[in-house]
């Protein structure tokens, strides 16, 4: 019998391999709706170890607050936190007393997370490498779920470029998009810097065309 060779197969890290292999879902919504959406899809993600991003140290502490009225458990750390508060907060999801974990890219960069099973971007980053930093976490094992609002398209395009692959868009179903009152200018809407085909862009309108536009 003739000796048999074990092949393996390399694994790549860059932004196509990644973006390829790793499951993602991109949920069209207003950015005062977030939270609502955030708290719906939360019911579809029980006892999964979730970390949430988010653009801001505000941010982070408002989710935390909306959670603890909903009585949904959340830690929110950022640089307002003292090291011995971050390592807390890694040491409590870690061992999964907490199961989700609220901060910024920045503070990321400092955290060790283990065994995450959802990445939750209620921001896309300012910086589109700190998307794929943050989709290392849950490579070919887990899932991404990014929330995105108008001010969002234009960094959505270009991670999408970069990964030359599109995020699954997803439409919530029952869910009811609510105008915002405003006194303020309309949020400027950044225009995708890639073309879609057309198909994709009918979805993404049909998904779209059940927002509600601030008054």
């Amino acid at each position: 019998m003739s000796e048999k060779s074990i092949k393996t197969t390399k694994k790549y890290y860059d932004y196509v391999s990644v973006g390829n292999r790793t499951a993602q879902m991109a949920y069209f919504v207003q950015q005062h709706d977030k939270n609502r959406m955030f708290e719906e899809l939360l019911k579809t993600l029980q006892n999964m170890q979730i970390i949430v991003l988010v653009k801001s140290k505000r941010n982070a502490d408002e989710i935390m607050r909306y959670l603890n009225t909903k009585e949904i458990k959340s830690i929110s750390v950022h640089g307002n936190h003292r090291v011995a508060q971050i390592e807390d907060a890694q040491k409590s999801f870690n061992s999964k007393e907490t199961k989700i974990l609220i901060t910024t890219d920045r503070i990321l960069e400092k955290l060790t997370p283990m065994e995450v099973h959802v990445v939750v971007n209620y921001d896309l980053p300012l910086e589109a490498s700190d998307y794929f930093k943050a989709l290392l976490l849950v490579d070919e094992i887990g899932q991404s779920i990014s929330l995105i609002d108008p001010e969002d398209e234009g960094m959505l395009a270009t991670i999408e470029l970069m990964m030359k692959c599109e995020m699954a868009e997803v439409e919530m179903k029952h869910f009811e998009h609510t105008a915002r009152e405003t006194t303020t200018p309309k949020e400027r809407i950044n225009k995708p810097r890639h073309k879609k085909v057309e198909q994709r862009a009918k979805k993404k309108a049909e998904i779209k065309s059940k927002w509600v536009p601030s008054k």
